[in-house]
């Protein structure tokens, strides 16, 4: 049923990466097309574009030239430009939200009011404001601490917590710098966060196991906001610190989310909050995780392709099969990550090299003489073994042999102290 599928791939970071390496198990032909050149997909792919990925005549463009059968947008730009509604109208299948349905994650304001309007568990209390100096003054009046957002795009790094990362008076100077059009103020959530993804077409979805990511920049969860430094998963479908009632309680929230946007196709990734009452949502992204995906795709059993064409065919989604082991993921960073980072380091390792672990390539320069780093996240490794301990001992062994000339990661993913410290706060949460 596959021999003529030929698949479009559209972003060039580590989540594109995995995504291509789970394609290209399949006997589909792979084609990709970015704004940058990802060496670990290029090995993978058939043919690949530099383009503007956010350019939806150029993707199409490309996507016709190579006759794509079917296409899966990687990241958000993309989505909130319109790409999948382009490629959809020619013809071409995005397994992507078209942009009405990516503003879930594109735009805070809306998703906040579109969960309120359709009653969806687990919203917490939040208020929208065009005028910072309205924002400022709610800061000032409200009783308890607030998560401060951007109501549009800041890949990852534009919340400040009051509270936790920033005082009030911070957050407020914060507002006033950066001049934001639209400010969604939303009371901080306590307890542990986590992810699951989930692929949705044609009403219902299909979930995946649940992930911790580590957005703070340095060991101990210090230090400013990144696009997210590593994460981990276990071997069932709950993390450590979760009960089996919690991560259904988090899917049945992003089954009701499908439920309310029938349209909806690609992955539905939901953030949530484990409070002592049960999961709270941080926010919905339109896509996979960055570096989730790294996580969820290794250990997915079920064909990728097997998705992709039950989708675009209007038949129920495949129901999915995890290889039952634990998954730890570690970005190498360049040097002063992420306020001041320092490129072109040279990567001193490559799929072979990199022992029992996998590699994926993020931001890199792939030169003659090898592959460097640069301004963004370069690279992760991911341990895949039966126990998290196991999975992160792998991820290290591989950061041991990449070295860390103008490099560094957060060592303290996935480590026995730092998952226990996870259990211990929730217990404490709830009283146990």
């Amino acid at each position: 049923m596959h021999e003529e599928e030929r698949v479009l791939l559209v972003g060039g970071g580590g989540r594109e990466h995995a995504i291509a390496r789970a394609v290209a198990a399949s006997d589909a032909t792979l084609y990709a097309c970015a704004s940058n050149r990802n060496p670990g997909i290029a090995s993978l792919a058939a043919e690949v574009e530099t383009l503007d990925e956010t350019d939806p005549d150029a993707v199409v463009a490309f996507a016709e030239s190579v006759d794509a059968t079917v296409a899966v947008v990687g990241p958000e730009a993309p989505l909130a430009a319109g790409v999948a509604d382009a490629l959809d109208e020619v013809g071409v299948y995005a397994f992507g939200p078209q942009a009405a349905e990516a503003r879930i994650e594109t735009d805070k304001e809306f998703q906040r009011e579109f969960l309120d309007e359709h009653g969806i568990a687990g919203n917490p209390d939040y208020e929208t404001f065009e005028d910072t100096e309205a924002a400022c003054a709610y800061i000032d009046e409200y009783d308890g601490d607030l998560a401060v957002k951007p109501a549009g795009l800041t890949g990852g790094k534009g919340v400040r917590v009051i509270g936790d990362q920033v005082t009030a008076e911070e957050a407020k100077a914060y507002l006033r710098d950066a001049a934001y059009d639209r400010i969604v103020l939303e009371e901080r959530l306590v307890g542990e966060e986590f992810t699951v993804q989930g692929f949705v077409a044609n009403g219902s979805i299909q979930p995946t196991p649940a992930v911790q990511d580590h957005k703070r920049a340095y060991e101990g969860d210090e230090g400013p906001n990144t696009g997210g430094m590593g994460s981990y998963s276990d071997a069932g479908f709950e993390l450590p610190f979760m009960r089996a009632s919690e991560y259904d309680a988090a899917v049945d929230i992003m089954r009701s989310v499908v439920d309310a946007l029938p349209e909806y196709k690609g992955i539905l990734y939901g953030q949530f909050m484990l409070t002592d009452d049960g999961p709270k949502i941080v926010e919905f992204n339109a896509r996979f995780g960055d570096p989730e995906a790294m996580n969820t795709l290794p250990v997915l059993e079920t064909s990728l392709l097997d998705i992709l064409v039950a989708a675009r065919e209007g038949e129920p989604l495949p129901e999915l099969a995890f290889d039952a082991q634990a998954t730890v993921c570690k970005y190498a960073v360049p040097d002063g990550y992420p306020t001041d980072p320092k490129a072109g380091a040279k990567v001193a390792i490559d799929a072979e090299s990199a022992g029992d672990a996998l590699l994926f390539y993020a931001s890199v320069d792939a030169r003659e003489d090898g592959v460097y780093t640069t301004t963004s996240r370069s690279f992760a490794v991911v341990g895949v073994a039966d126990t998290i301990a196991e999975a992160e001992a792998i991820a290290e062994d591989a950061l041991e042999r990449a070295g860390d000339e103008g490099l560094r990661a957060r060592h303290d993913i996935g480590k026995a102290d730092l998952v226990q410290r996870r259990i211990d706060h929730m217990d404490e949460l709830r009283g146990e």
